[in-house]
């Protein structure tokens, strides 16, 4: 059989994988999420979803530094992987010996891309096929839900100490996007920006965020963050859980609820 990942990788299997490593949390919880947890035998320590992973599942590193013996001592059928979270040095250096799949995500079109994807190659079509449609009927309803909600200018920061924010050409921009949130940094050319945070003194009323929101991942920002970026900007700042922002699997389910939760306690 052959399969096309989303770098345009060519993959040929014999059979559908029993043996899945998955080098990407939110994929991870996506091939939970399509009734593959039995077959996955190898995972990152930052794949915490569904917890009890960690405590069943052999870990084999993070997602920019493996083990490459753990690997080759689970026997993989296949490897799971994302342009953004692994190397490429990983990627080919994993490719020499294994069938290895590369998502690349930055649409809600690339997520859905993904879960059908994953049906053909592990024989779960029906389930990936009912995944895309229940997200979708959230997606309609949240998209009718914030009709009628302003737009709003915001920062969306991802690290401190460099600090740098999320730019345009990425999944987190998209999310943004559909909560009527506008990037102040949505174009420019890096995926992920370090940003000057004296910059923001000198922005333009019309170009200040007017709120800057502080995710729960992949960095822990805290109360101390926004003390400082106060020295430079006077705006509402927002702690969010980071998850619902970057991780484009089967948590998007959840996801469209938190947004809207989101959305009513800015109202409130």
């Amino acid at each position: 059989m052959k399969f096309i990942d989303q770098l345009h990788r060519d993959l040929y299997l014999d059979t559908h994988p029993k043996r899945i490593v998955s080098l990407v949390p939110s994929q991870t919880e996506l091939l939970v999420g399509l009734g593959l947890e039995d077959a996955i035998v190898g995972i990152t320590k930052f794949c915490v979803h569904p917890a009890h992973l960690k405590t069943s599942k052999a870990i084999v590193g993070g997602t920019k530094k493996i083990n490459y013996r753990r690997i080759t001592a689970l026997k993989p059928d296949i490897i799971i992987c994302n342009k953004e979270e692994n190397t490429k040095e990983i990627v080919e250096e994993l490719a020499k010996k294994y069938s290895v799949y590369v998502s690349d995500i930055v649409t809600l079109e690339d997520a859905f891309s993904l879960f059908l994807d994953m049906g053909k190659i592990f024989d779960k079509k029906a389930a990936a096929q009912q995944l895309v449609k229940d997200i979708q009927v959230k997606l309609n309803n949240f998209t009718k839900f914030i009709e009628q909600s302003p737009l709003k200018r915001v920062a969306y920061f991802i690290w401190a100490k460099p600090w740098m924010a999320a730019g345009g050409n990425n999944y987190i921009n998209t999310i943004l996007k559909l909560n009527k949130f506008d990037n102040i940094f949505k174009n420019s050319p890096d995926r992920y920006l370090e940003v000057y945070i004296e910059y923001l003194t000198g922005l333009s009323p019309e170009l200040q965020p007017e709120i800057i929101m502080l995710p729960s991942e992949p960095f822990t920002f805290e109360e101390k963050h926004v003390e400082e970026l106060k020295k430079y900007i006077n705006c509402q700042f927002m702690f969010v859980d980071g998850e619902m922002f970057s991780w484009y699997g089967s948590r998007l389910l959840t996801a469209l609820d938190y947004f809207k939760e989101l959305q009513n306690k800015m109202i409130e």
